[in-house]
């Protein structure tokens, strides 16, 4: 079993309750990330919906951190199940406080469906020839890293400002294990912040709310991703992303809402 199969697996309670422990392993400084705690959330759906195993839809809100090394309980249920799709609420607990909650659509996702529109990937360099994401590039601690291998364009590696505010880069995981859906969700909130090459690095840049829509399931190998900020305002920012596998077909689309501490 792959260390992220590990750290998110969880123990059936009865009546779509499930017990789990959140990993200090997938933090952003001492905060467990984002997409690390929603796919703990994503496996208590998928448990409740064995006849629509995959994401399309999901959106998570955040509510406060989440608590690296200690347990949580997750309460999942199914509002409505028809022949495409099952409709889920799932909420994710720690120390008696609701940490995330989750709305989703799953249902069954395709491999080799042909589109009628699908953005191209964008043209990097490979991965030998990127920089790897380390916590210096933003000035703090990525345990997380020790779990991800993420490699950015060179280009855009470095937080500057005045640069453009756009992150391009392949991610895996560092164990080998090939990415699947649930893992998309990981991967869509694991790089760096794109604003980051506009104004700077600010540390961390908590996610307030978070959807990602998967069309398809990835192929082995590298996934390629893109995040983009087009709005920044008021301390808010909003990204977009993308993520391609390594046949070059989308898989994942993201937008997010995210707090920016600017600088000054």
């Amino acid at each position: 079993m792959s260390q992220f199969d590990d750290e998110t697996r969880l123990t059936p309670l009865g009546d779509g309750a499930f017990e789990g422990l959140v990993s200090p392993d997938w933090s952003i400084g001492s905060n467990p990330n984002g997409g690390y705690l929603l796919a703990l959330a994503a496996n208590a759906i998928a448990a409740q919906t064995p006849e629509h195993p995959d994401p399309l839809s999901i959106t998570v809100h955040y509510l406060r951190p989440g608590l690296g090394s200690q347990p949580c309980r997750i309460h999942a249920q199914v509002l409505r199940s028809g022949r495409q799709l099952s409709t889920c609420r799932a909420t994710l607990m720690q120390d008696d406080s609701a940490r995330i909650e989750v709305m989703a659509a799953f249902g069954n996702l395709g491999v080799g469906t042909q589109p009628v529109i699908e953005p191209p990937a964008p043209s990097i360099p490979p991965p030998d020839q990127c920089v790897p994401r380390s916590g210096d590039q933003q000035g703090i601690n990525l345990p997380i890293m020790d779990r991800l291998e993420i490699r950015l364009h060179p280009d855009e590696v470095h937080t500057k400002v005045g640069g453009r505010a756009q992150i391009t880069g392949w991610i895996r995981f560092k164990d080998g294990r090939d990415p699947d859906p649930i893992a998309a969700l990981l991967f869509a909130d694991a790089f760096p912040p794109s604003v980051f090459g506009q104004i700077g690095a600010v540390g961390w840049v908590p996610t307030v709310e978070l959807t990602v829509h998967l069309r398809r399931r990835p192929a082995p190998g590298w996934i390629l991703g893109q995040f983009r900020t087009g709005d920044l305002a008021d301390g808010r920012m909003i990204e977009d992303g993308m993520l391609w596998d390594s046949t070059g077909r989308l898989i994942a689309q993201a937008r997010q809402l995210a707090l920016v501490r600017q600088p000054g």
